[in-house]
């Protein structure tokens, strides 16, 4: 019998990491599963489809932008009521996935974020990203005036009605910030709650210097491009 809810894995060579990320989700929570393999040179596809879940190839690296609409497109098609986006290098902590779906269910919430930053918890991260966070924070707040503590936090989890926006508007390149700004200026309900997240478990991140440079630039225009539409 299907879920009400989909767990969407954008992955990018991460086979070192899937199959422990697939089998903790499945540990926690009943939800069904997809990995939206985004064009992987590794195992990643291989070792996703051992642990028994859905996995869509796609035949080039279209980005976490490309790779989410795709997971939000198969939500739609196959009806489910809420999707929950996991990373695959086991950052995110499955035992709050359900935490995270309860305000969509109880119609309290469009969207669920869950956030490294609303309590004191274990998780640090770089200085540049808490840098990058607060700074957006920052920007939203002072644009539409809704604190939003953690806007770079891809554990996050949507209902029917976001769903049907994402499959038509969500942007493709470092979208975590811009569709927080999107959904506000649209109406829809956003709210977040504390999260245990961790240093990744493997792999590397696509994020350098001068993409971090780049990332700044094209978000912070974006967010701000959104405010005026």
């Amino acid at each position: 019998m299907q879920s009400t809810t989909l767990v969407i894995i954008p992955a990018y060579n991460e086979a070192a990491t899937i199959g422990q990320v697939i089998k903790n989700i499945k540990r926690w929570c009943d939800a069904d599963i997809l990995v939206v393999n985004d064009g992987s040179t590794d195992g990643t596809s291989a070792t996703a489809r051992a642990e028994k879940v859905t996995v869509i190839d796609l035949p080039c690296n279209l980005g976490i932008g490309g790779a989410m609409q795709t997971g939000y497109r198969y939500a739609c098609r196959y009806g489910y009521e809420f999707a929950v986006q996991v990373d695959a290098d086991g950052q995110h902590d499955p035992r709050f996935i359900d935490t995270l779906v309860q305000p969509l269910l109880a119609g309290k919430a469009d969207m669920v974020i869950g956030s490294r930053y609303m309590e004191d918890g274990d998780y640090r991260g770089s200085l540049a990203r808490r840098a990058g966070s607060r700074f957006f924070s920052f920007l939203l707040k002072l644009l539409t005036g809704q604190a939003i503590y953690d806007t770079t936090s891809g554990f996050r989890a949507v209902n029917r009605r976001v769903l049907a926006y994402f499959i038509r508007h969500y942007p493709p390149d470092y979208p975590e910030v811009e569709v927080i700004m999107q959904l506000l200026r649209q109406g829809y309900r956003l709210k977040e709650i504390p999260v245990a997240m961790y240093p990744r478990k493997g792999g590397h991140s696509s994020i350098t210097l001068l993409r971090s440079v780049y990332y700044m630039l094209k978000v912070s225009l974006a967010v701000v491009i959104s405010y005026l539409r």
